[in-house]
């Protein structure tokens, strides 16, 4: 496992965080929650979670002039958008750049482990035994309760994210805010997501009906893919119009024994590769996010609706001695399409051999901000935590370029 700028691994960070795993953090209900003010008029939100953590080399940052154990196997491409060029295996996404933001200049220095990435992209912030963050749609649910008091606001597909590496806090619940703004989880087929087997949520007076007619009764579009991940883009889609202010999309529900972004190439239980990209990940990543952004500028859903697409952290620059490459937090790319945001901006860049942010250097709390100030909520409003505390939802400003 790549050791990032802090040194950390999981037995650090766990010493760190005082996060235990023997379970996730202590769950206080009692807790007041958000404070109200600016929170009118909330856009939408899909967030795709792009599990295991895409190399960014391999694909929205190649660099074509580095050794060829930087480089990797993919070809740069000229993408709709003069002087900007993507990896070879995303031609649609290389032909819609003009209608999302990359950034190109994220970067966190916590442990680079699946654990502290997947929290800090999905709150803003590392959480510990006291103060579990609450994920972006939780914060979006207890904010827009008021006006959807039985329409899910917060909904998780195909599932949740499952086993990681530490049995700990993901940062994709409700966190201290409480059962009633955790998100509603689905469980159902392998491979049809129409399959449902159950809905789950605390609150009995929740709409849950609408949910599994809508997922249940989705005809599928080829264009998504014929796969889970893309059934369920095509499936978030349709929540949204009913009404849905927040779904999440994990691409992967875990990084073991499966062919996910996490391309260790060990051999064993993270055994996937970068000629998987080539064949199956890339492009399963590739139809869907193309068909979910072109449906939503069809629907005329685009500047309602928020497009998120990241993963937890990126890849080692250099190529391990298997082929493949572990976890680096030093830098890695994500997208953000939509709700009034510019197409065919690129936020920073990455250094020479995309091992660290050359200029604008993107942190989770930056990014966090950038979502909330998006859809519509003020990253300033304050959070109250189990001491009483009053913390902002994010601990940074958005980035300056495109809120």
């Amino acid at each position: 496992m790549q050791q990032g700028k802090t040194g950390f691994g999981r037995r650090q960070f766990l010493k760190h965080t005082a996060v235990t795993t023997a379970g996730a953090c202590t769950f206080l209900p009692e807790v007041k929650g958000i404070e109200t003010g600016g929170s009118s008029g909330i856009k939408n939100c899909i967030f795709l979670l792009l599990t295991g953590g895409p190399s960014q080399i391999d694909t929205f940052d190649p660099k074509p002039d580095a050794r060829s154990e930087i480089r990797g196997p993919f070809k740069a491409i000229s993408t709709r958008v003069p002087g900007t060029f993507f990896a070879e295996t995303l031609p649609l996404l290389a032909s819609r750049a003009d209608k999302f933001t990359v950034v190109r200049s994220l970067f966190h220095d916590e442990a680079p482990i699946h654990e502290t990435g997947l929290q800090l992209m999905q709150t803003g912030r590392v959480s510990t035994v006291q103060n579990c963050f609450p994920n972006y749609g939780s914060v979006c649910a207890s904010l827009a309760s008021s006006s959807y008091s039985q329409l899910p606001s917060f909904v998780v597909l195909p599932s949740k994210i499952g086993l990681t590496g530490v049995t700990m806090y993901q940062g994709q619940e409700a966190g201290f805010l409480g059962d009633q703004f955790q998100p509603v989880n689905i469980k159902s087929h392998a491979n049809d997501i129409r399959n449902i087997s159950e809905i789950t949520h605390s609150n009995s007076e929740l709409n849950l009906g609408m949910i599994r007619s809508t997922v249940a009764n989705l005809s599928f579009d080829s264009r998504y893919g014929n796969t889970r991940f893309g059934q369920s883009c095509q499936a978030a889609l349709a929540l949204v119009e009913s009404g849905v202010k927040f779904v999440t999309v994990n691409m992967f529900e875990t990084v073991f024994n499966e062919v996910t972004w996490d391309c260790h190439a060990d051999g064993g239980a993270l055994a996937s590769n970068l000629n998987d990209y080539r064949t199956k990940i890339c492009p399963m990543f590739d139809a869907a996010y193309a068909a979910l952004l072109d449906d939503l500028q069809v629907k005329g859903l685009l500047d309602s609706t928020l497009l998120v697409a990241v993963g937890e952290f990126g890849r080692s620059p250099y190529l391990n001695m298997r082929g493949g490459r572990d976890h680096h937090s030093g830098v890695w790319s994500g997208l953000l399409a939509g709700a009034g945001l510019p197409g065919g901006a690129i936020v920073g860049s990455s250094d020479s051999i995309g091992g660290a942010p050359k200029n604008n250097p993107v942190n989770p709390a930056m990014f966090a901000a950038t979502i909330y100030k998006a859809i519509g909520i003020d990253p300033r409003q304050k959070i109250n935590l189990a001491n009483g505390v009053s913390v902002p939802l994010a601990d940074s400003a958005p980035i300056p370029s495109l809120v």
